[in-house]
């Protein structure tokens, strides 16, 4: 009998899955393997010029969906790089159309009314503003008509400009409520998306009140009262205790920024529902903070030896002249016999492998802890009811993820 923590814990999610109240979910992914992957998917992208990165991103999602198992069952990513890369393509001539056409427009009524451009220029980022919020939708609407789970696909009903609207509303009013009304528009916002989100032919419903996520931001309220303490602290002549004290306030803020998204993912997925079936979420803040600020440092750290090395070579690029001036004169004479070109291919290999080998790090160190983490926090209740659930119909999705790329939203995973 196999008595390992790997099997006991899927023998524990099997009883639980048969008396049919609970389901706990599994993370079966390590650090090595994606950050083997992401690396040498980074490469192909490098040496392909962006081509890559469609593949990229389909094989990284699907390491992930595959490694995330709620009830021990894994999530399935069908999506096809070339549908993004078609989708892509379809995003750039749109956006071309936007800047060549649009943009010139508006280039010519503000010189003509405004007898310059900057006009011009506020009204092309305000209409860009709507289409990245819809880029937004796009892609999750995307991702989760590729997503699986015990064969039933996930889904999303269309409404992207309807999404965009709301939250050009919800952004003003947050601005002119310098912030306070933020908690609304993440409740409104994600309540328009779950509402709209199903699995198989059940939809989701995003249950609560908008107030149950006003007290998250109570750590941003903390940072602003340490910092106008440290006013009079400053105008009294004691700089460096003020200079403490805002350094102090800085990082409650960051602080409060993790405890927001954590706090009000973890309540806003505690009240979502599927029928009668529910979702629980535990998982501390404050874990989370540690795994960016430690994963960050230590990727920072590791992505420095290149970034040294990059260095040595961009000053041995350098005249003999210039280092003889700045009183390196032993490079000096070094770079007398130097192959240049090959200085510059080492120099043009070393600056790629800085940012290749952030990213690898970043999600060996960052990305996976704490997707592991939510994934392990994550629970399904009511699940004697999924049986009843059946397949939806394929949304075909012509253009994909297309505007999220074109836009760079973010929407890598």
């Amino acid at each position: 009998m196999d008595t390992s923590p790997g099997a006991l814990a899927q023998a524990e999610i099997t009883a639980q899955e048969q008396r049919g109240t609970r389901l706990s979910t599994l993370f079966t992914g390590r650090r090595w393997p994606i950050f083997k992957l992401t690396f040498v998917t980074g490469v192909l992208t490098v040496l392909t010029l962006g081509l890559y990165r469609f593949w990229q991103k389909t094989r990284v999602r699907r390491w992930y969906w595959s490694a995330i198992r709620p009830g021990g069952h894994p999530l399935e990513y069908v999506g096809d790089p070339y549908e993004k890369l078609l989708g892509f393509l379809i995003a750039v001539v749109i956006l071309a159309f936007y800047i060549g056409v649009v943009n010139l427009l508006l280039m010519f009524a503000s010189f003509s009314l405004f007898q310059g451009n900057v006009a011009a220029y506020a009204l092309s980022f305000v209409g860009v503003v709507p289409i990245w919020f819809y880029a937004r939708y796009r892609a999750r609407r995307y991702v989760l008509a590729r997503t699986r789970w015990m064969g039933l696909r996930f889904g999303l009903a269309p409404g992207a400009w309807g999404y965009a609207l709301r939250a050009l509303w919800h952004w003003f009013l947050t601005l002119i409520t310098l912030g306070l009304l933020w908690p609304r528009m993440t409740f409104k916002l994600e309540k328009y998306r779950t509402d709209r989100t199903w699995f198989g032919d059940h939809r989701m419903e995003q249950g609560g009140s908008w107030t149950m996520l006003f007290w998250t931001i109570k750590w941003h309220f903390v940072a602003l009262g340490v910092a106008l303490v440290c006013l009079p602290i400053l105008g009294a002549g004691l700089v460096p205790l003020a200079i403490f004290g805002f350094c102090l306030s800085g990082l409650l803020l960051v602080f409060g920024a993790v405890y927001y998204r954590v706090e009000t993912r973890k309540r806003l997925t505690g009240e979502k529902r599927l029928g009668t079936i529910r979702l629980h979420l535990k998982i501390n803040p404050l874990r989370v903070f540690w795994i960016l600020v430690s994963g960050y440092t230590l990727s920072l750290l590791v992505a420095a030896i290149p970034t040294g090395f990059l260095l040595v070579l961009f000053f041995r690029l350098q005249s003999a002249e210039t280092l003889t001036e700045i009183g390196m004169d032993e490079m000096s004479q070094m770079l007398a016999g130097a192959d240049r070109w090959a200085l510059v291919g080492l120099t043009v290999m070393s600056y790629f492998a800085v940012f290749l080998l952030w990213s690898a790090l970043k999600q060996a160190w960052v990305t996976l802890p704490i997707t592991r983490l939510y994934a392990r926090g994550l629970t399904v209740e009511g699940a004697e009811a999924l049986p009843a659930i059946r397949q939806r119909p394929r949304d075909e999705h012509i253009e994909a993820e297309g505007f999220a790329e074109a836009l760079d939203v973010g929407a890598s995973l």
